[in-house]
């Protein structure tokens, strides 16, 4: 699916153990995108592509957990096992890891809020590097993918979502369905399901 092209990049989403089944905030089958994410990255990898991984890295007293007057129960704080990529999610060494969610103040849904490890806001890391083009997926569909999806696609960086390496909360039934529609209408393209 991918080409050589030192303009597009991929991004896999808060692929966090939190995120998957026995984890504090578990998307439903979150784990059924690990192998899918693991036949992207070493295709990415193959044609050079660079690889962004972002995580919820929450202080334990941020106001978007419910005991600080939040929606969510505590997940992903920092530094902890539940904040650590899914064990089996098999990302390259050369991978750029995105920190969001560090501000006490704001959920930090999007990608676009969060920095490498030296400080760098995302968006300055993607256009130092000439990145025009993100192929994205993750968890979930309906909150941090959608958020992430829409300011890139502000921000002027085309999207390609990766239907089959991503699923959602479905909070209230056709959440999926709805975050997918709002990406498409703002201009992301969406890959067909490859199966596996």
């Amino acid at each position: 699916m991918f080409t050589t092209d030192r303009h597009s990049a991929l991004l896999v989403v808060d692929v966090q153990r939190d995120f998957c089944p026995g984890g504090a905030l578990p998307v439903p089958s979150g784990d059924r995108v690990v192998p899918v994410w693991n036949r992207y990255l070493a295709e990415a990898a193959q044609h050079g592509l660079r690889i962004y991984a972002s995580r919820d890295w929450h202080p334990r007293d941020t106001r978007h957990f419910k005991e600080h007057g939040g929606e969510w129960p505590p997940h992903c704080v920092q530094n902890t096992d539940g904040a650590q990529f899914h064990p089996d999610l098999r990302l390259p060494p050369s991978t750029v890891v995105i920190s969001k969610g560090q501000d006490r103040d704001s959920p930090g849904y999007s990608a676009l809020e969060g920095r490498t490890a030296d400080g760098k806001p995302f968006l300055d890391e993607l256009r130092e590097h000439g990145v025009g083009h993100l192929y994205v997926g993750g968890l979930a569909t309906d909150y941090c993918v959608k958020h992430s999806v829409l300011d890139a696609l502000r921000a002027g960086v085309r999207v390609t979502i990766l239907r089959d390496a991503m699923a959602g909360i479905d909070a209230q039934p056709g959440d999926v369905d709805r975050a997918l529609q709002q990406m498409q209408r703002a201009g992301a393209d969406i890959s067909p399901i490859t199966g596996s």
